[in-house]
Parts: structure tokens; sequence; C-alpha cells
């Protein structure tokens, strides 16, 4: 008997219909992967059985070990053992771990909340999820790999037996990763049914019992884990054979660009702790120079001082076509040709309650207004222009960005510094996040910038990605340059040995 089916989930939003007939099933005690690009009708799946979206919203039929369920409400869900963990984290900081676990569903006597009780069960989930921390810990000391373990805790005291993860491994360091797949195995064991959403198919692959595959709203194919290859599953994603995922063209690097001599930056809450230590590194126009390393060797920090983004000190020289410069702020490096897409593009690169057409013009109002008076027209104008170039899927240009697909969001965000015409472009983590149909545009439209003459500068956590799409590869370890590699010398090895402090 299957622990869950969903059969002909129908659901249509205004002039879109985001599922079309979708049939899921999952066993009992599986681990099942739901994979598509974005936009394929993943997530909305997801709230459907989630009781986001609630019954009669949507047509179709939800079953829990063969009986017909109806959602109402979250709590509905719940009850019927459904949790679900989103990527975002939905823990209060300020609270304790064990508030946290049973925020809503505190142990009363006569209204009285039972605190020793509380913990004491806090406790118990604790230890079930392999978290050796006091359940009276405060969920804001905690690094993002435990936040998650406490989420599962928090899952699993619901009495949970369909736990969906929602790209849960986006933020992890690989050492949490593993220790993340090592409960879902225990999950699994012990009769839970995981449904595991992500993007990166090495842990597709090493998890999941079954993969099912989305596109455009409706179920492609249900495949075993094993036996299925990488190309295969993509190959259903993206509706066609991506016969090479990183386009690598030949570049034809000119004259240097950027120069950065002897560039030191303090941290900017600890004014004694130095996270980059007297770098030197330079960027020629028409090249991809790629910076690995491991999280935190210092790579964002770096760039987000040299944009002037960084609230911490720093020293050295800057040139930028030979001219020496001095970035204070992020106007100062917008006016000197730099453009920076950040790594968390909701938080820093977009206002996600505002529409496509005011996101991508944020960054250059000048071009869209006189005398400190947008014009309309010349707005619609930019926006269109970038819309179209960039192939970003949206109903309008008023469309609220929040709403659009990771890989669209990351092309508004790519779209607002384009708009800037810059000489410089440097995109932290660029496809975090993303399906690999926008991957494979995002890094054809990095092409079409080096033909045009601009410089990037690329970090990745994706050694493949930097291999595949990088002129250059510049490896750090604590907050230094430790290896400079060209593409076709690279490998995954070199690069990580560098990365841990080899040689």
């Amino acid at each position: 008997m299957y622990a869950l089916e969903m059969i002909d989930i129908t659901k249509e939003f205004p002039g879109v219909k985001a599922l079309s007939g979708v049939n899921f099933k999952v066993r009992q005690g599986e681990i099942h992967a739901l994979c598509g690009e974005n936009g394929a009708g993943k997530s909305t799946l997801m709230k459907v059985l989630s009781g986001l979206y609630t019954a009669r919203t949507y047509s179709g039929e939800i079953r829990i070990h063969g009986e017909k369920k109806e959602f109402h409400s979250i709590s509905d869900a719940e009850k019927s053992g459904i949790a679900i963990i989103h990527q975002e984290l939905a823990l209060v900081k300020d609270m304790t771990i064990g508030e946290n676990i049973f925020l809503g569903r505190e142990p009363k006597k006569r209204g009285i909340i039972q605190w020793d009780e509380l913990y004491h069960n806090a406790a118990l989930w604790l230890t079930r999820v392999g978290l050796n921390v006091s359940p009276d810990t405060p969920i804001g000391s905690l690094g993002i790999g435990q936040q998650q373990l406490v989420e599962i805790a928090k899952a699993l005291s619901k009495h949970t037996k369909i736990l969906i993860l929602d790209e849960p491994t986006a933020a992890l360091t690989e050492s949490e990763v593993e220790i993340l797949m090592g409960i879902l195995h225990q999950l699994r064991d012990n009769g839970v049914s995981c449904i595991y959403i992500s993007h990166k198919m090495p842990e597709v692959f090493l998890l999941a019992d079954h993969i099912t595959v989305l596109r455009d709203g409706q179920t492609i194919d249900t495949l075993p884990g094993s036996g299925t290859t990488d190309d295969e599953v993509v190959s259903l994603m993206v509706g066609r054979e991506l016969t090479e995922r990183y386009p690598r063209v030949p570049h034809t690097p000119k004259e240097t660009v950027l120069e950065v001599r002897h560039y030191s930056v303090w941290h900017q809450e600890n004014r004694h702790q130095q996270v980059i230590r007297d770098v030197n590194f330079s960027l020629r126009r028409g090249e991809i120079l790629g910076i690995a390393g491991l999280m935190g060797a210092g790579r964002t920090e770096l760039v987000s001082s040299l944009f002037g983004a960084y609230g911490g000190r720093a020293e050295g020289e800057v040139l930028i076509e030979g001219k020496p410069v001095r970035i204070r702020s992020i106007p100062d490096a917008v006016r000197a040709g730099m453009a920076l897409v950040t790594e968390d593009r909701k938080r820093q690169g977009l206002v996600l309650n505002m529409d496509v057409k005011s996101n991508t013009t944020m960054a250059t109002m000048g071009k869209v207004s006189n005398y400190s008076v947008i014009n309309d027209n010349e707005e619609i104008k930019w926006s269109q222009k970038y819309v179209g170039e960039l192939k970003i899927k949206t109903s309008s240009l008023e469309t609220p960005v929040g709403t659009l697909s990771g890989g669209n969001q990351q092309k508004v965000v790519i779209g607002k510094w384009l708009m800037a015409s810059p000489k410089i472009l440097i995109v932290d983590e660029p496809t975090r996040g993303i399906d690999v149909g926008a991957k494979f545009e995002i890094y054809n439209l990095m092409n079409q910038l080096i033909d045009q003459g601009v410089a990037i500068i690329m970090i990745s956590s994706e050694l493949p990605e930097i291999i595949g799409m990088s002129d250059r590869i510049l490896v750090m370890c604590e907050g230094k340059f430790v290896r400079e590699l060209d593409y076709r010398e690279a490998t995954q090895e070199n690069i990580m040995s560098a990365a841990t402090g080899g040689r």
C-alpha cells in the first residue's frame, strides 16, 4: 500500500494552469525525490499536500494510506501526519529550541505551560535527530545545519509519517549534508516516508529510492533511484538532451581591467579579526575568473568589500582600467563600473513585494527619471528590454518578483545590473537554488557578456561549475589565495586539496 497517493491533481491560478492532472505516489518508508525545473509545479504540488492550498481550490484526490483526505488547513494536514520543512526555515530566532519545537502546542495544566515537561520532551526529540544540544539553547546561536535538525525534530514531534524537505541542503556545509543524509536514512528505516526536493543531482541519487519528474505542471515519469542516470533525469526535466552541461566557448582575454594589490579586510563586527589577508589578483576584459574555496574562506567578504557592501575596514589598492579607485559604498562601485549579483538574491538582490519593473530599474534610477521624478514610459521600456533579452518568464512587468521561480528571480537581479552597463560583473553563487535549464541559460548569458567585453568574477561552491565555466581559477583558503589554475589543469581534486590547505 502507498503511504501517499495524489491522483489527477489540477491547480489553476488566473491565466495559469500550475498543475495539470498530476499523479504522485509514495510508498511507506521510502525516500522519494521530486525533481523538475523551477516552475515545473513541485512547490505548488507540495502546497496542496501540506494544506496551504486548501481542498476545493484544486481538483483531484489525496489518499493517505488508502484513505481519502481533504485538507482545509495546514493543521488538517499535520493531523494526517504530513509536515513540510521549507528552504527558508520557519524558526523564531529569539526563542529556545524547546519553545520552537512545541510552539503553539505547549504542554499545559490549567492553562499554565509545563516547562519541565516541554524541555524533557524536546530533549528526547533532539536525541532522535542526533543533535547534542541543550533544548534551552536559543535558536539564534545555532548554525544553519543545526537549525535544520531542529526543524526535523519539530516535525517528528507532531508524529509525522510523511516528511517533505524542500531544498534542505542549499545552505549546508558538506559535513552537515552528511549528517542530514544519515538522519533521513534512519527515518526511512523507521517507516517515515520522505519527499525530497532538490536541484542537486548527486544528493538525489545518493538518497532516493524513486524519482518523480515534473515538467510544465505534469507528471513526466517515475524512475527507480538505482540504475537511472543523471542525464536521463535532466533530459526528462528539460524536455531535451543537454549534451553539454557547461557551454564552454573560447574566450580571448584582453587588457587588464581590474587590479587588486595587497588587499586586506577586517571582520565587520570583530575589528581585530582579519578575514582577507594581503591578497593580490588581476582580472582581464573578456574572461571569467573563478574563485573557489570552502565556506568561510573569505570569498564573499572579498567581493562584497570590493563592491563597497561589506562593513569591515579594508586596506590596499584597487585599480580599474589602470586608475586607482576608492570605493566606500555601493554607489561608488556602480560609478566605477562594477556590479555584484549577491549569493542571497531574496534578501540582498531583490525587493520581493515590488514588481519586476521596479526591481529591474532600481539600481539605475537616473536612466528612468528626470529631476527625481520617474518617467513611467522609460521604466517600462528598459524593463521590457531585459525581460525580453533574458527571457524572464513573467505574466507582466507588474508581477511581484517574489512570485517568480528562482531562476527567473536570478535573471531579474542580473538584468538590474546589466542595466548599469558594468565593466566588471561579480556573480556570487549565480546558480544556487535554480534548475538545470535555468543554469544553462545563465551560463550562455555569461558567455554573451564576455563577448561584449565584460569581465566576470564568479564565486561558486559547485566545483564542476567553476571548472566548466572559468578561464582561470583562484583557490582561497583562510582569507588568502593559495593557488591559481588554468581551467585545463583544474580538477576537483587539486582545487579541493588547495582549499583545505594542501599543496
